[in-house]
């Protein structure tokens, strides 16, 4: 008897549910890395089953090809005859274990978030080898896409991140889908000979019979490059090898024409971008005849003799259906080599020994015409190779395959319109690590999503041609391709923004924009304090780099210059700078600082609170020791309660709420006195930030500094977020508590996104701290960065941004109070100058915290361009603090969206 325990599962099948294309197939993968992980270990004399669905025995479907439609059977009998003599035999050599062998979509559940919950129907499972498990899976993510491979990518980047999969997996992993395809398709052939009145079975059938097509069209082995970089790996792996080589070796090769390409005064770099200088002329060249007295009208222009083309520029001019891709959204346009335009004629030399690997007349329009392909070793044998396209015919008439072509020696010649391929007279100069089996067919040209797995295989000419400046183009990938490049060659802590992440790649004053050029008002990015590449900002920090940037060991007047101007805009006791690269950087040196002047450890802290990402600040940060993965409250914290006047015990309206909030204070003094220690200091940041933009009641911090000096310990002003004038009518937070700090630490904005961030403290403090050990800091304090921070202090003068602020906030204020009144959703508007709240509730008695309509709120405002962000322990606050250059219109702007926004809710 069989006997069955069924679990449930909460969630959706995989074709119901609401899958992200990068998402999905991500936790599918580390999902079946998790369970085969845990079958690793399992075993049972039944589980060896030869049966219709072990991958381990798919030769055997070769006795049903008879049953199998004619129109796919040559694709299923070349699949499992390669099985029979190939793949099958290589994949006995793998990790083998038990498996769940049925990964397919009606199989698999999905929660609420995406994410894969789980697997039903273990009826297949069965003893066969790891990487069966993806290629089943792969197989049935595959059908409807016109690019198969690139759907199994995040499925394998997400098995690999949990279990990484070896190098001969990763090889065999398209042979196996294949193989799980022609087995799928033999297996309904025989169910439909033994009932062929069961549509089902030929609707189930018709995405394998396209795709079985699809897939042998495939190149393998660029199919196993392309899953290397999804692991995050080298793609092709001798590729570091070979540039490793060409690296030693730079310096001895060979020019390949009469001309020193070193010499900048004979080299000009000609910008074919598709978005670059000329290509709205590009765009109007209607021949090569054009195109070429274009080219070499510019090389004119500059007396140049020799014209560059550049190595990884997106070119808008691959214009024939050549260049498409199975992808109708995507092109190949990516340039692959380096172009050298000469004028027709010219001879070519082999920069290094060769042998002629291969020779073709590519004839095609906007092909490569003649090209010549020669091989070369490294010294430890690895070969790689040097193609010459757009070359004359009479070039391929000396050659033959093996030829050896020494160092030095003629290769042919310059070839010209139209026989070249129809180009202007140049040869397409390029490096490969692998000719991927396509002999003088290898591309020149590749896509953008694939770019990674490219450059592995064609490296930077630049190695071998001795180029005055890189040839390097900037690069761009797609957003899809960036998420999973991320989610590999980062850490998977690091967030995104919003459900459908943007990809930004400009920045003006108050604005962000988009690849697309969409512009968004940025409404929550108080790092770029003075406005996004503020000019004057940017214009200082050139110069001056342009100049010299070293450390503090030397006399600058930069340093001084700042520190100076710093201390203008502080109390007179605030009198010593220390410059460093964060706001992180800056509290942990605060630490330091407070605990060497009082010789104690223990520090006070708000509740809530978020001082850096430092070991010792995360110690002092409630909102993350407190949150998920952290560790609890250290020894040394002590955690007084968050002065809240919207939810706390104590209320707005309440006299006394100051003093009763700074009571939490003195009885976290009362226990460490209690256990024999004292405190170190107290920090908090002037108003708080990751707590919901709070403001606290008049006279708190007084109070709480008063009873904080009085054990001995030290006030440290966190003003990372809220200082440099965003509370409008005073320059730093601290000073709206009408407090003194005696150490105050400020962050990125000083810099305006540029990495510069300050300590100033008392003069004692820092006499103490100059103990004899040294305090260095090899990028604080440096000339760039000096120079950044006091045009960001011009800025805030000379643009008369500290008003801005102030007069910004009131407006941004009264439009939030006044939608108060007409939408119960904002429970509580609250802040000071351009730092502020509005927290949403469901309901005004119980505060019921919406922090699902908030997030519904920021990404409907995302569809009206406009960039903002929740914050508090209910993420149900939203926090506004833009650039201060924000203006009347932009706020206008925001209100109106918003309301918009509710209405919608």
């Amino acid at each position: 008897c069989f006997m069955r325990l069924l679990n449930w599962l909460e969630g959706e099948l995989w074709p119901r549910a609401k899958v992200d294309a990068l998402r999905g197939p991500w936790s599918l993968g580390r999902h079946l890395a998790h369970l085969d992980q845990a079958l690793a270990q399992f075993d049972h004399p039944a589980a060896d089953r030869c049966f219709g669905w072990n991958m381990r025995y798919a030769a055997r479907h070769l006795d049903t090809l008879d049953l199998v439609d004619g129109q796919v059977r040559p694709f299923v009998q070349r699949i499992l005859t390669r099985f029979q003599n190939v793949t099958g035999p290589a994949l006995e050599q793998l990790p083998g274990q038990v498996i769940h062998n049925d990964a397919n979509d009606n199989n698999i559940i999905v929660d609420a978030t995406g994410e894969v919950a789980g697997l039903i129907d273990y009826g297949d499972i069965t003893l066969g080898h790891r990487i069966t498990e993806l290629a089943v899976a792969g197989a049935y993510l595959m059908p409807g896409y016109a690019d198969p491979v690139a759907v199994m990518l995040p499925l394998v980047a997400g098995y690999h991140s949990a279990a990484p999969l070896q190098d001969a997996e990763l090889q065999l992993l398209l042979d196996l889908v294949r193989t799980r395809i022609a087995m799928s398709i033999c297996m309904a052939a025989k169910q439909i000979a033994a009932d062929p009145d069961n549509e089902y079975l030929l609707i189930s059938q018709q995405g394998f019979r396209q795709l079985v097509s699809q897939l042998d069209a495939e190149n393998n082995e660029l199919a196993y490059y392309r899953f290397r970089d999804a692991c995050g790996l080298e793609a092709n792996p001798s590729n570091r090898e070979v540039v490793r080589w060409l690296q030693l070796q730079r310096g001895g090769f060979a020019s390949i024409c009469h001309y020193p390409l070193s010499d900048p005064s004979l080299v000009v770099e000609i910008d074919l971008a598709s978005d670059g200088a000329h290509a709205s002329k590009l765009a109007q060249l209607d021949d090569a005849a054009e195109f070429t007295d274009f080219i070499f009208g510019l090389m004119k222009q500059a007396n140049a003799s020799v014209g560059i083309g550049r190595y990884l520029e997106r070119r808008g001019v691959y214009k024939s259906a050549a260049f498409e891709t199975a992808d109708p959204g995507e092109r190949r346009e990516i340039h692959l080599g380096v172009d050298v335009f000469l004028p027709a004629g010219e001879p070519l030399y082999a920069p290094i020994d060769g042998m002629v690997e291969c020779f073709a007349n590519n004839s095609d329009h906007y092909d490569f015409g003649p090209i010549v392909i020669l091989r070369h070793h490294t010294d430890s044998g690895v070969p790689f190779w040097t193609l010459y396209g757009h070359l004359s015919e009479s070039t391929l008439e000396r050659l033959e395959p093996g030829q050896r072509i020494p160092r030095g020696e003629l290769i042919g010649w310059i070839g010209n319109y139209p026989g070249n391929g129809d180009w202007p007279p140049h040869t397409h100069f390029q490096i490969l690590t692998s000719l991927l089996g396509m002999g003088p067919g290898i591309h020149g040209v590749g896509n953008a999503s694939m770019l990674d797995v490219w450059r592995s295989i064609c490296p930077d000419p630049d190695l071998i041609l001795p180029l005055p400046r890189s040839s390097r183009a900037p690069v761009s990938r797609p957003p899809g391709h960036l998420l999973l490049k991320r989610r590999m060659g980062l850490g998977r802590m690091l967030s995104l923004s919003y459900r459908q992440p943007l990809k930004i790649v400009r920045g003006e004053m108050q604005y962000l924009y988009s690849e697309d050029g969409r512009r968004y008002l940025d409404m929550v990015n108080n790092v770029c304090h003075v406005g996004h590449c503020h000019p004057q900002v940017v214009a200082a920090g050139s110069q001056q780099m342009a100049v010299l940037n070293t450390n503090t060991r030397y006399l600058h007047d930069n340093i001084l210059e700042l520190a100076g101007r710093l201390k203008e805009t502080l109390p007179d006791t605030l009198s010593v700078c220390f410059f460093v690269n964060s706001g992180s950087e800056a509290n942990d040196l605060a630490l330091r600082l407070a605990r060497n002047y009082t010789r104690r450890q223990h520090v006070i802290v708000l509740d809530e609170a978020y001082h850096g990402n430092l070991t010792s600040l995360v110690d002092i940060s409630p909102y993350k020791f407190y949150g998920r993965g952290g560790r609890g409250r250290p020894e040394t914290t002590r955690v007084a309660e968050l002065p809240n006047l919207y939810r706390g015990p104590h209320r707005y309206g309440e006299a006394d709420a100051a003093s009763r909030y700074a009571e939490s204070v003195s009885e976290q003094i009362e226990i460490l006195a209690a256990n024999g220690h004292m405190p170190a200091a107290f920090i908090a940041e002037s108003l708080g930030g990751v707590s919901g933009q709070m403001v606290y009641p008049d006279g708190y911090l007084e109070s709480v500094y008063q009873r904080v000096r009085a054990a001995g310990g030290l006030c440290i002003a966190d003003e990372v977020q809220v200082g440099l004038g965003r509370m409008g009518d005073h320059f730093w937070g601290f000073e709206t508590q009408q407090v003194v700090p005696d150490i105050v630490t400020i962050g990125k904005p000083l810099g305006n996104g540029h990495p510069l961030a300050a300590v100033v403290t008392r003069m004692e403090i820092a006499d103490a701290f100059a103990n004899g050990m040294e305090y260095f800091n090899t990028f604080g304090g440096n000339p760039v960065s000096c120079a950044i921070g006091s045009a960001v202090l011009d800025a805030v003068l000379h643009d008369n941004l500290m008003q801005n602020a102030r007069d910004r906030g009131q407006q941004l204020k009264q439009g939030l109070r006044e939608l108060q009144t007409r939408f119960e959703l904002i429970g509580d508007v609250r802040g000071i100058g351009l730092f502020v709240g509005a927290e949403l509730v469901r309901d005004q008695n119980t505060l019921e915290p919406a922090g699902e309509e908030a997030e519904a709120l920021v990404n409907f405002l995302l569809s009206r361009d406009i960039l903002l962000s929740v914050d508090g322990k209910y993420s149900n606050t939203l926090k506004i603090k833009p650039p201060v250059c924000l203006d009347e219109a932009d706020v206008a702007h925001f209100l109106h969206s918003l309301e918009q926004g509710l209405r919608q809710l």
